[in-house]
């Protein structure tokens, strides 16, 4: 491996700049940071785009990492000019609507409200254009930008043709109205790696936390990256990205949504309410349906669902794990969410196990990190 980046396996050409940059979270840590936000360099837009949530970021600080709910409703002008959407000083993740191209889009919340649902079973190359103008207006980025974005891979084919795809939607020049302003911007250069390696790019980057931490550029390790629509299953030896090894399957948190919402009369495995009413604390957990007269306390049926869902994940990730895997990175919602648990199994099968923190923004932060040493690399070599 060299400092040179290669054209044909661009994720793994990040392990050299990514090594030798120290972060402010080590893994399974999470860090509050008093100070604000660094801006970052305001070129570079990172973009999970996640089932649940898009996960955003222009800076490689742990809580700059913006959430915008996945809904996106596409509306005609004459509704968009017919007062359906308004500029008005809101809060803009509640209120995120754009005009592109002679439609009208309502983005995250918005679009809940118009009816908009999460999209599962789409290809997230839908509306991934939508979603990355968002981000960029919410981050006020104008003129010349970079993006990074992640897909499932679900095989070489599948995630070779998408990616062409969302790297031809999203580079070039694009002129919007974002909440009423305009907006030009021109998106220079477009990354694209498997969901799941911005995890390992970022737990890499982290302060080792002792001897036995594992050094992740020298051994055969998994990521796992339990999202709402995939699981990711990623496999790297000494860093490098094996291909044939890796794959992601239809099968995540949606399922296990629907598995709630089944206990629940009257319940939307969609809903967005029901997702927040989940992921609360013991004791936190009530969801009331629309027309329900009283909440359901998920607390009654949670714990049993969670210990069922977690030895299907488990079983399907031992199915797939290559035998000279020693360690498992754990990420994305669902790892974080299941954690406990699959932790405890994979430790019965001699597995080492880690959980990248903070989990559900590691991926956008690796991406991010990625796209800062791509940037490097390209000023030094024109230097």
């Amino acid at each position: 491996m060299t400092d040179q980046p290669s054209a044909a396996t661009p994720m793994n050409a990040a392990a050299i700049p990514m090594n030798r940059i120290t972060a402010s979270t080590p893994i399974n840590t999470t860090t509050k940071l008093n100070n604000p936000p660094n801006p970052g360099s305001k070129n570079l837009l990172s973009v999970d785009l996640g089932r649940t949530s898009t996960k955003t970021s222009v800076s490689r600080e742990p809580n700059s990492v913006i959430f915008v709910s996945s809904n996106v409703k596409q509306m005609t002008m004459e509704q968009v000019h017919g007062g359906v959407f308004e500029a008005r000083a809101t809060d803009p993740l509640m209120d995120l609507w754009l005009e592109y191209q002679g439609n009208g889009y309502a983005v995250g919340q918005l679009a809940a409200d118009f009816g908009a649902d999460l999209g599962v079973g789409q290809s997230k190359v839908e509306a991934a254009l939508i979603k990355v103008l968002a981000c960029v207006g919410y981050f006020k980025l104008k003129d010349d930008i970079s993006v990074i974005l992640g897909l499932p891979y679900l095989s070489q084919e599948q995630f070779e043709k998408e990616k062409a795809q969302l790297i031809s939607q999203v580079t070039g020049p694009h002129v919007m109205n974002f909440r009423g302003e305009s907006v030009t911007i021109n998106v220079t250069k477009v990354w694209v790696m498997p969901e799941g390696y911005g995890s390992l790019l970022w737990c890499e980057s982290q302060p080792k936390k002792g001897p036995g931490a594992p050094d992740f550029t020298k051994v055969s390790a998994a990521i796992v990256d339990i999202g709402h629509q995939t699981t990711d299953c990623l496999m790297v030896d000494n860093f490098r990205f094996a291909r044939g090894a890796s794959k992601s399957e239809d099968f995540g948190m949606s399922k296990f949504y629907e598995l709630v919402a089944a206990e629940i009369e009257g319940a939307d495995s969609q809903s967005l309410s029901l997702i927040a009413a989940v992921n609360k604390p013991k004791g936190e957990r009530f969801y009331r349906p629309r027309g329900s007269s009283k909440p359901t306390n998920l607390d009654d049926f949670l714990p049993n669902l969670i210990e069922m869902f977690s030895r299907e994940i488990c079983t399907r990730v031992l199915a797939w794990l290559p035998e000279r895997v020693t360690d498992v990175i754990l990420t994305g919602g669902g790892g974080e969410f299941f954690w406990e648990d699959i932790q405890r199994l994979l430790k019965e099968a001699k597995i080492n196990a880690h959980l990248a923190a903070p989990s559900r923004e590691a991926n956008a932060l690796g991406q991010y990190i990625y796209g800062e040493a791509q940037l490097s690399a390209s000023r030094s070599s024109r230097s």
